[in-house]
């Protein structure tokens, strides 16, 4: 198969990803254009590429996920080749076709193997064919409540309620409860629509306190298949990671072959091509489950670059170059860690907290590296997800990581919004994740189910983000070439709220972010965040715990339930409303 030349590289994405695959195209001395939304604009991203084009609006849906936008920018800008990154298109089968058929190189596997693997119904199936380990499940998707309660009576509870074309764990539910199908079967649904613009769904067996393990993976088009190395990902809150490590500590050698040759049957089976992800459950008495195949670059990349020596991102421009892979599945050296500092208020279990990042203190020392896409500064949009960096620690075993891990942890300061650091600071001296027994007594659950969580709701203030600043569109002439400009309509001369002395001013507030969401009669949104869901109606009688609203903000649903028993009265909001933290949602009166 003839090699290819990726002459100049376009990132189809934003933020620390966008920033990772940015410094692997300069080492390999590729140019690079960037993309952005409008609040993007001074992204860390847009200004490290050597080109970037707007995307011209603010929504995921307005500007990342558009693929003729996408499309045109990359034969705009003289690009031959496309990296989606992770979330957004980077899964999607269709953007990897218009990418090939546009004529342009897609550093990703091909759009077959995507539908066949990215898919969780189809890779079920595709892990049968090859006699991958499998827990009970649908082989399609289920379409009703009365499916899942068909199931339930089948096989048990728990059970796990899993979007077809979900990732990053959302579009999960799982009901432990039968009176919880009907609520979320629909909330899984609607999250999947949200996330990834398609709502099948499909059920299967949940295991209960399993441990999360992965195998990272390379495929040339050659018909080589490589395992980098393994991973725990088990510390886990709303199925989405916190905590990953290389290689996955505490398993027996004949479960490593296992998942060695089950990952690399799957990935043969469907003609991969490109770094993929097999991810499995482990169960308590060792038994091994195929969990899904995720068919892109994982966010926890970096613990297995450590751990190998090996540059995942510059090994897929390799590979969407047609060169083969060299070298066969590589020794593991060392032990590393990554700890995802996300924009959330472990205090308030876990509640997404955009804001402003006014001081950004990074760690340094031996065995640490952080990736990030902010600096002190940049403002963390609710819009988006709600991880702001990573920081990876790795030493020459898993003692002397987790050491490290501690002082690093220390010396990390991210000031002006909550972040997750905290929790960091706790977790790394756990005995059930440290396991000085040999006991590692994490799971996918364990937060939610374990641990005690001694942290308080975080109390500082937020600056409220400032509204986006007017701009204008006015045309140049440069060098005898016309060119139209936006610029800010401060800086125009005879522009209200101009350069002629009438800046904008931040608007100041004394709302601080700790508070619970009620206060009296009034249940207050704790978060800035968009209405999805209203369970309720004036007049209704409700009890204390029953759910009452449902938002979203950074990509994941927080369902608000009632403060109090009372009946609802004034409710302020509508489904579709972005609202701010601290506005009226409804009242709860006697």
């Amino acid at each position: 198969m003839a090699e290819r030349r990726i002459e100049k590289l376009l990132i189809a994405n934003r933020g620390e990803i966008a920033v990772r695959i940015i410094r692997a195209a300069k080492d390999s001395q590729i140019p690079t254009v960037a993309v952005y939304a409008d609040q993007d604009r001074d992204a860390q991203h847009a200004k490290l590429a050597d080109e970037a084009y707007s995307l011209a609006g603010t929504t995921a849906a307005e500007t990342y996920l558009v693929i003729d936008k996408l499309i045109s920018i990359a034969k705009r800008s003289g690009a031959n080749a496309v990296h989606p990154g992770y979330g957004f298109l980077s899964e999607n089968p269709d953007f990897a076709r218009a990418v090939v058929e546009a004529g342009l190189i897609w550093i990703g596997p091909p759009a077959e193997a995507i539908e066949r693997l990215g898919d969780k119904v189809s890779a079920r199936k595709v892990a049968e064919a090859v006699g991958a380990p499998l827990a009970p499940g649908t082989i399609n998707p289920v379409e009703t409540v009365a499916e899942v309660e068909d199931f339930v009576a089948q096989f048990g509870l728990p059970v796990a309620i899993k979007a077809a074309y979900g990732g990053g764990g959302r579009g999960i539910k799982i009901v432990r409860d039968a009176k919880e199908i009907a609520e979320q079967f629909e909330s899984a649904t609607r999250e999947a629509v949200a996330a990834f613009g398609r709502g099948e769904c499909f059920i299967e067996k949940y295991l209960d306190k399993p441990r999360h393990v992965e195998t990272q993976c390379l495929a040339d088009e050659h018909g080589n298949v490589v395992v980098v190395s393994t991973r725990d990902c088990s510390l886990q809150r709303r199925h989405q990671k916190l905590v990953e490590e290389a290689p996955a500590p505490f398993l027996s050698k004949q479960q490593e072959t296992e998942l060695y040759e089950a990952s690399k049957r799957i990935l043969k089976e469907v003609g991969y091509v490109g770094a993929g992800t097999c991810e499995f459950l482990v169960a308590q008495d060792g038994t091994i489950s195929f969990l899904e195949v995720n068919t892109r670059l994982q966010v926890e990349h970096p613990v297995s670059e450590e751990v190998t020596g090996i540059d995942l991102v510059r090994e897929q421009f390799k590979i969407a170059e047609g060169k083969a892979l060299e070298y066969g599945d590589p020794v593991i050296s060392g032990h590393s860690f990554e700890f995802r500092i996300n924009g959330e208020d472990p205090g308030r279990n876990f509640l997404p907290a955009p804001g402003p990042v006014n001081q950004f203190v990074v760690p340094s020392g031996p065995g640490i590296r952080v990736d990030s896409g902010v600096v002190a500064g940049d403002v963390v949009s609710g819009n988006f997800d709600s991880m702001v960096a990573k920081l990876i620690v790795t030493g020459r075993d898993r003692t002397e990581a987790l050491e490290r891990s501690r002082r690093a942890l220390e010396e990390m300061q991210l000031l002006g919004m909550p972040t997750v650091l905290p929790f960091h600071r706790l977790i790394v001296n756990d005995p059930a994740f440290v396991a000085a027994d040999g006991n590692f007594g994490v799971y996918t659950r364990w937060i939610e189910t374990e641990w005690d969580n001694p942290l308080e709701p975080w109390t500082g203030e937020v600056t409220p983000e400032a509204p986006a600043e007017p701009r204008r569109e006015i045309v140049v002439e440069v060098s005898g070439k016309r060119l139209e400009v936006s610029v800010p309509r401060r800086l125009l001369v005879g522009e209200v709220g101009s350069a002629a002395g009438h800046a904008p001013r931040r608007k100041r507030t004394s709302h601080q972010s700790s508070h619970t969401g009620a206060k009296g009669n009034t249940l207050l949104a704790p978060m800035q965040a968009t209405v999805v869901k209203i369970a309720v109606n004036e007049g209704d009688s409700v009890q204390e715990g029953d759910l009452i609203v449902v938002l979203e903000a950074m990509k994941m649903e927080q369902p608000l339930t009632a403060h109090r028993s009372g009946t609802i009265a004034s409710i302020g909001v509508q489904v579709g409303a972005t609202i701010s933290a601290g506005t009226k949602i409804l009242e709860i009166t006697d």
